[in-house]
């Protein structure tokens, strides 16, 4: 048993978790962590990583770029602002499970319309508090990203040899293709803008900018960005052909974020890349976009140890010397030493030196590996969408 520290104030005035646990966590190495329960009772196996976000745990557990996930948050106070529909980034929770420090809180804003407990129980998502995730973070970072099994039984029940070879049959994230199952199915038209006080999402009334996005895993932030920058946005499936796409008579496209191992995503959506490059079409990428761009130029992508997850992430721009704050979710990168000529390195991470952007020398094509529809900063990489409009005109 992996015990989990707590305050003497906490320790006070809540039921000792340990002498009853009605959560517990195993890793695929043995290590087994128990804690206290929340959200759906169930099973989960993932891949388990850690977020250093001190905010925004509701947009974190509904990007897709979290599926076949399990979150580790290493801010203690999740939960204290609670749920509301308006900050979902699609329709459902995509990762599989979080874990926190201490039980969510009740909210703490005019916003919420429900706590996190009760929105995760309604969607069938398994969360575990009271975790030494300090540890939990350090055992991710020494060893990597391990597959993990998390129990909520409120009964207090575990079969932990069970939990253990479910972890260890988790088949891992390389080599899986996650962006079929998150996409949307058919085609539609996306016109809501980006929140504003106090107005909240309006809605784009006038002609803009004929932008097709292909939906890897696409949040919803990053569409509206794309239509307050002035585009009138198509979204289509990841496996959308070029004739898909040319049916709509785009004037730029974008390539959205999204889970699972770019290489095998590539398998189909690189040959549709390498067509709109040689139509010399407008191309904007972020996250999984910009390695699918990446891998479409020439270049090649590698699993990370244990990825980049939080929204304080500093990059560099080399052209200008200027430093975003990013946010940023990925467990795959782009070899910068991969890279063809004529292909540019624009951002890198000033964490790891990590390749955090690229452009196509002499044509309008650029991605990034950051979030900038997330807005830690809480507007430096903006200019972004701006960018992508400017290069259409």
């Amino acid at each position: 048993m992996t015990h989990s520290y707590r305050s003497e104030l906490a320790e006070a005035s809540a039921p000792d978790i340990h002498a009853h646990p009605t959560a517990a966590i195993v890793l695929a190495d043995g290590q087994v962590f128990y804690g206290k329960g929340f959200g759906a009772e169930g099973i989960a196996t993932a891949e388990l990583c850690f977020n250093t976000a001190m905010t925004g745990y509701q947009e974190i557990m509904t990007d897709p770029s979290y599926a076949g996930q399990v979150v580790t948050f290493t801010f203690p106070h999740i939960g204290n602002v609670g749920v509301n529909p308006e900050d979902d980034e699609t329709g459902d929770p995509v990762a599989e499970g979080i874990v926190v420090k201490w039980d969510p809180t009740e909210p703490s804003n005019y916003r919420a319309t429900a706590t996190l407990g009760e929105w995760m129980q309604r969607r069938g998502r398994v969360g575990v508090g009271g975790i030494d995730t300090r540890r939990l973070t350090r055992t991710i970072r020494m060893q990597g990203a391990p597959h993990v099994a998390i129990q909520h039984a409120k009964d207090g029940q575990f079969d932990i040899d069970a939990l253990l070879a479910a972890a260890r049959s988790f088949p891992g994230l390389e080599g899986l293709d996650l962006a079929k199952q998150v996409s949307c199915r058919q085609a539609y038209k996306w016109d809501e803008m980006r929140w504003s006080w106090p107005d909240g999402y309006t809605k784009r009334t006038t002609p803009g900018k004929r932008i097709v996005a292909i939906d890897y895993g696409a949040k919803r932030n990053i569409l509206r960005c794309l239509a307050s920058a002035g585009c009138d946005v198509t979204v289509l499936p990841a496996t959308a052909t070029s004739d898909d796409i040319l049916a709509h008579d785009p004037q730029g496209i974008f390539l959205s974020n999204g889970p699972g191992d770019p290489a095998a995503t590539g398998e189909y959506a690189v040959p549709m890349i390498q067509d709109m490059l040689a139509r010399e079409m407008p191309i904007f990428g972020i996250c999984l976009g910009h390695q699918m761009l990446a891998l479409a130029l020439g270049g090649r992508t590698l699993k990370m140890n244990h990825g980049h997850h939080g929204a304080n992430h500093p990059v560099k721009e080399h052209a200008t010397g200027k430093v975003e704050i990013t946010s940023m979710n990925h467990g795959f990168a782009v070899d910068t030493a991969s890279l063809p000529s004529g292909v540019e390195e624009t951002h890198v991470s000033l964490f790891d030196g990590s390749n955090c952007g690229i452009r196509l020398s002499g044509k309008p094509v650029f991605s990034v590996q950051h979030h900038p529809e997330a807005s830690p900063g809480p507007k430096d990489s903006y200019y972004l969408f701006d960018r992508f409009v400017d290069l259409i005109d």
